[in-house]
């Protein structure tokens, strides 16, 4: 690839992580190597089944499992910030070797959330490889991230089952 973007993909509705399964599975039938780091996804707990089939297909993934700041009690901060401390730098690495596609699962979550220092991420993204394509997903993003972005796609809930009392579903929300 010769220009790499940043894509971000936000919003409250159902589909982020989706749109970025489906960007990784066309970049898998192109020959392109990838990258898939999630937030807050245990597959131990959840069995996230795009997790499972990632790495069927050959994709390289890593979890950092921190508390999500939505679900269950909440997390002293100074924690979350250490169990995601060495993010920016793993990504660094991760630009050494060669890889098309990095996306990165819920790293919006984590950076509003303050887990992940914003300008820590921005300076990352400063040293990406020009030929690298990066996804960031989650409900939020901070602006001057939007702005650095090549796409920004927002998901709007307009109906949810959550809404009719339905809980998450394996297969179709995880």
């Amino acid at each position: 690839m010769k220009k790499g973007l940043l894509q971000i993909y936000i919003g409250d509705g159902k589909g982020k992580t989706t749109a970025a399964v489906g960007q990784v599975i066309r970049a898998l039938g192109h020959n392109m190597r990838v990258f898939w780091l999630s937030f807050f996804k245990d597959p131990k707990k959840w069995g996230h089944g795009e997790i499972k089939m990632l790495k069927s297909m050959g994709v390289d993934t890593r979890n950092f499992v921190c508390q999500h700041p939505w679900f269950k009690k909440r997390i002293k901060k100074t924690s979350a910030r250490k169990q995601c401390s060495d993010v920016p730098e793993f990504i660094l690495g991760l630009f050494k070797k060669n890889y098309d596609l990095i996306v990165l699962d819920e790293v919006n979550d984590a950076i509003s959330a303050d887990f992940i220092d914003e300008k820590e991420i921005l300076s990352v993204l400063e040293q990406k490889p020009e030929s690298v394509e990066i996804i960031f997903t989650g409900r939020n993003a901070p602006s001057a991230l939007t702005k650095k972005a090549g796409l920004v796609t927002e998901m709007k809930m307009i109906k949810h089952p959550y809404g009719k009392g339905i809980k998450a579903r394996r297969g179709i929300e995880y």
